[in-house]
């Protein structure tokens, strides 16, 4: 921990020594940064690396290098004994800081591409023998993904790109290539095995209960790489609007325990966010809202702990737009039984007012429909490269747009359905006739309106079953109607654990209590 506080006071001294940016110029503290981080990664180090990522490396950047790069890794080579994977590692947290704080060149995003290529094939056919912190390995994983969305977006807005950026986009066509991409995020998780690792109920216990480090001297980069991976493959799977493949390469993870991936807050909350947003779009209401409740009710007990963090406002972000799509799927399958009290109270003071308008399902209904699905959704891409031989036009916004209309194509056809729930709830039988007089509609038409809510409120799950998101359903018997309502499960663990710790309130003011 002394050296932490070695390279920060140095680089109070240095702060503001040079007027512009020089990369071949590495200030002491810089020097002292990288000669302590080479020295802790071959002794694997795990918890010093680690501080060194997330206080160290965000403090000088803070300090000596809020708005240029950081020195070139030519520069800094010297004072690493040249190691190539170091100076990978290097390049790596270099294009990140570029990223946060600066707007990449073209070049840049292209070298990026080319860095994150060497690196992952060092791991995939190299012998590595390191034991890296799961926040650096997942943080590398998930700026892969995001430098891949950043880059089709850039790609994208053609009408302003110069004859330079144009002739260097022909050149590059296979930088950022979606071919190129899923084949390293899928090259990683076969050859980890870690799919065979989770399959194995002794292996998946050890592997999670070391967070996937290895404490008998060997790697857990590959390993733990190839477990984020499956992260990134349903995040870069949900960008290509094609959820069944992305929920598939989720599958090995059971998400509805503790694993390594709560172990990093970042990837804990992509994970549910990606998972919850592809069930949203899949029609799998219920398994939305039972993981957004669960992800919503950890941030709302834990934010706190993650002020610091680098990753705070990103948490806060995620957390307002699941709580947008949470009111989505209640509004559209109203399920408020499988979301806790606190997170109900935080959706009904944010979205209460909206979530009524919405039931409504007229103009404006469909205009807050369409404002929440745009907060909230992920920043779809248009992977193929365009064409540049035809009018350079703007197409970032395709994606997006097709996605959007397919929702809203969704959010119609439930608009009948409002109002049958809204007798059935009513009702424990009613003829056919009957309701149709309510509804204002002919038997036949009735009819295939019971047929739609049915086949609206049931979807198909990951292994193939019809599973039902009804929260009041019904069956036909002739011309009646009976309907039937599910019971709940009774949730007695909430309730006791309420009560154990009143018990411990009451016992804490007893023990503070002075008997004469």
């Amino acid at each position: 921990m002394a050296a932490n506080y070695e390279y920060e006071e140095a680089a109070a001294g240095e702060e503001g020594e040079s007027g512009g940016y020089d990369p071949n110029y590495v200030a002491d503290s810089v020097k002292s940064f990288v000669v302590h981080m080479y020295r802790h990664i071959r002794e694997k180090n795990v918890y010093e690396i680690h501080q060194m990522c997330e206080t160290s490396f965000q403090s000088l950047s803070e300090r000596l290098f809020k708005e240029t790069p950081w020195p070139s890794v030519e520069a800094i080579a010297p004072y690493v004994d040249n190691d190539h994977v170091f100076c990978l590692l290097y390049r790596e947290m270099w294009f990140r800081h570029l990223y946060a704080r600066l707007s990449p060149t073209l070049k840049q995003r292209i070298d990026s591409y080319d860095n994150y290529c060497s690196l992952f094939q060092v791991v995939l056919h190299g012998v590595v023998n390191m034991q890296l912190p799961n926040q650096w390995l997942w943080d590398m994983v998930d700026e892969f993904v995001y430098q891949f969305q950043s880059f089709c977006q850039f790609r994208a807005k053609l009408k302003n790109k110069t004859e330079q950026e144009v002739a260097l986009l022909r050149q590059h066509d296979k930088a950022w290539n979606v071919y190129g991409v899923l084949n390293f995020l899928q090259a990683l998780v076969e050859k980890s095995s870690i799919v065979q690792i989770l399959e194995q109920e002794e292996d998946k216990e050890h592997f999670t209960s070391t967070d996937g480090y290895d404490y008998s001297g060997g790697s857990n980069v590959l390993k733990v790489l190839g477990y984020f991976s499956m992260v990134g493959l349903l995040r870069v799977h949900c960008l290509l609007g094609d959820y069944h493949t992305g929920l598939k390469w989720l599958q090995p993870i059971d998400i509805s325990q503790p694993g390594v991936y709560t172990s990093v807050i970042g990837c804990h909350i992509a994970t549910i966010y990606h998972y919850g947003f592809a069930n949203l779009m899949l029609r799998r209401y219920v398994d939305a809202v039972r993981e957004f409740n669960k992800i919503l009710l950890y941030i709302f007990k834990t934010k706190q702990y993650h002020q610091k963090s680098p990753q705070y406002e990103q948490i806060l972000k995620k957390n307002e737009q699941m709580y947008a799509l949470l009111a989505v799927c209640l509004s559209l399958c109203p399920q408020t039984k499988l979301v806790d009290d606190s997170v109900n109270s935080q959706l009904r003071e944010k979205y209460g007012e909206k979530m009524m308008r919405m039931q409504r399902y007229d103009d404006e209904a469909f205009g807050i429909y369409d404002e929440l699905f745009s907060y909230a959704c992920p920043k779809f891409i248009t992977p193929s490269a365009p064409s540049f031989d035809e009018p350079l036009v703007n197409y970032n916004q395709d994606a997006y747009r097709l996605q959007l209309k397919m929702f809203l194509y969704e959010v119609k056809q439930q608009q009948l359905l409002s109002g049958v729930r809204t007798f059935l709830k009513v009702y424990s039988s009613i003829s056919l006739a009957k309701l149709a007089k309510y509804m204002e509609v002919d038997e036949s038409t009735l009819r295939t309106i019971l047929l739609t809510y049915k086949h609206k409120t049931h979807s198909v799950d990951s292994n193939g079953g019809i599973i039902s998101n009804a929260d009041i359903d019904f069956y036909m018997n002739n011309d009646m109607i009976y309907v039937v309502e599910p019971k709940p499960a009774k949730r007695y663990g909430d309730f006791f654990l309420r009560q154990i710790a009143k018990l411990e309130g009451v016992i804490n003011d007893m023990d503070r209590v002075k008997l004469d």
